[in-house]
């Protein structure tokens, strides 16, 4: 069986902490065993890695998170990418695409899809791992994993199996659905033994690939890729599992939580205070995740969250967290990114009336990483080291950078540095308005760049 992990969101429900390129599964707000702070996929990743089920699992995920995931989780995960945000039908397609015409996959193995942030114990990775054998014997089109529900949520979907359905085997044959029901119905629906959908699901590859050739689908990788523009932005759950003739599902009885909302999240956070600042002593069930340097002071207010990075501040009372989404619209890109070999800070954007514009930032390049060999086609930078130490090089010509140095990088200049311990400097790029800023990359790593570029000591 190959399980595969669904990125693609951007948690617009966790701003101002989540974005485009650091959504809500890379924040670092739970903790592990050894008290360290790790973020939704670190931690499920750990737990795919202890059930034995590492070696086989891939990460569906877009363009812009694949620095993130190679930043918290390695550069050797397998990664599957998403050309853009398509909803869950188009990345499962491209997904089922790439397990069969690139690795070569047998279409009668069993493919399993999870998503990629699921609260669960250690032990619902022995319930995924039983999907496949429940494909195998029952020939369902789909098999699902239905959690047993605590209570009657009005937040979550709902798997109703078949009145009387034989349990023999693990699971159940499903009747149908019912999508996020109101608390006296949800009391109805677990009476009649309904299940939490959890979002789990498993089939045969060729299943899917029967489906895209029947849609006319391409289902080589790279020609679906190509066309991936052109596939309809809609649900795996619409697409397929609503049509399926055969579904079945295994019910999982343990603790799971979708941790998609300030208020379901901080109720898995160990502390409730990260960052600087100051919650009163009478506050109940506040918490604060602060991730600048300015203090935050909380006094005398419960059942709220403050959440505050550079992308913004969010004052919320705790249950009406879900909203922050209709609100969030705001024309500006990230303000801050985790990348592979450090991260970036955005402190000022700016444009003049005279066309030009100026972008301020603070940037860390972590110990033994590097840049690429690079160009900008139309920015100019300035570069003001105040920590660390690296080894820098541009067009050509070597030297050592340390605190206090000042470097001018023009447009259409070629450079690059390795920092031999954590190296933190301001930079400035400035330009036109009106030409936008590409970078062309010469090399990728340093490597390849010491390989064809003369450096003198």
């Amino acid at each position: 069986m190959k399980l595969v992990l669904l990125s693609g969101g951007s948690g617009k429900r966790l701003w101002p902490l989540s974005n485009d390129s650091r959504s809500k599964q890379f924040l670092k707000v739970l903790e592990n065993e050894e008290k360290e702070m790790v973020s939704m996929v670190q931690r499920v990743w750990g737990q795919i890695e202890r059930s034995g089920l590492g070696a086989s699992t891939f990460v569906a995920t877009g363009k812009s998170q694949i620095e993130m995931m190679h930043s918290q989780l390695g550069p050797h995960v397998p990664l599957i990418i998403e050309p853009e945000r398509r909803d869950t039908f188009p990345a499962i397609a491209l997904t089922a695409a790439y397990l069969y015409s690139f690795i070569g996959v047998d279409p009668d193995e069993v493919i399993a899809i999870l998503p990629v942030d699921p609260f669960v114990e250690n032990r619902f990775f022995d319930t995924v791992k039983q999907l496949e054998e429940v494909v195998s014997a029952t020939r369902a089109d789909l098999a699902l994993i239905g959690v047993q529900p605590t209570y009657p949520s009005s937040k979550y979907g709902y798997i109703i199996p078949e009145s009387g359905a034989d349990s023999s085997g693990g699971s159940l044959k499903v009747s149908h659905f019912r999508e996020k029901p109101q608390e006296e119905e949800a009391k109805n629906l677990i009476a009649q033994g309904a299940l939490w959908n959890c979002g789990v699901f498993a089939f045969r590859l060729g299943y899917l690939i029967d489906i895209l050739s029947g849609q006319g689908l391409p289902v080589n990788y790279e020609e679906l890729s190509e066309h991936y523009d052109q596939l309809p932005k809609i649900s795996f759950d619409y697409e397929v599992v609503e049509k399926a003739a055969h579904i079945t599902v295994v019910p999982y009885e343990g603790y799971w939580k979708d941790l998609g909302t300030w208020n379901t999240l901080t109720e898995e956070m160990k502390n409730n205070q990260i960052g600087r600042g100051t919650i009163s002593g009478d506050c109940s069930n506040t918490h604060l995740i602060n991730e600048i340097d300015i203090p935050v002071s909380i006094i005398g207010l419960s059942d709220i969250v403050v959440a505050v990075s550079p992308d913004g501040i969010l004052v919320t009372d705790k249950s009406e967290s879900p909203r922050i989404k209709d609100y969030i619209d705001y024309n500006q890109g990230p303000m801050y990114e985790e990348r592979q070999w450090g991260w970036v800070r955005i402190l000022d954007d700016q444009s003049y009336e005279d066309g030009r514009c100026a972008v301020t930032k603070r940037v860390c390049i972590l110990g033994g990483k590097s840049l690429s060999y690079r160009m900008h086609t139309s920015r100019e930078e300035v570069w003001t080291i105040i920590k660390g130490e690296a080894e820098f090089v541009q067009n050509g010509n070597f030297m050592l950078i340390g605190p206090g140095n000042v470097l001018h990088i023009p447009m259409k200049t070629l450079h690059t540095l390795r920092a031999s311990a954590d190296l933190e400097m301001i930079v400035v790029q400035s330009g036109q308005v009106r030409e936008p800023n590409r970078m062309l990359e010469l090399y990728p790593t340093w490597d390849e760049m010491s390989q064809h570029c003369f450096k003198t000591s």
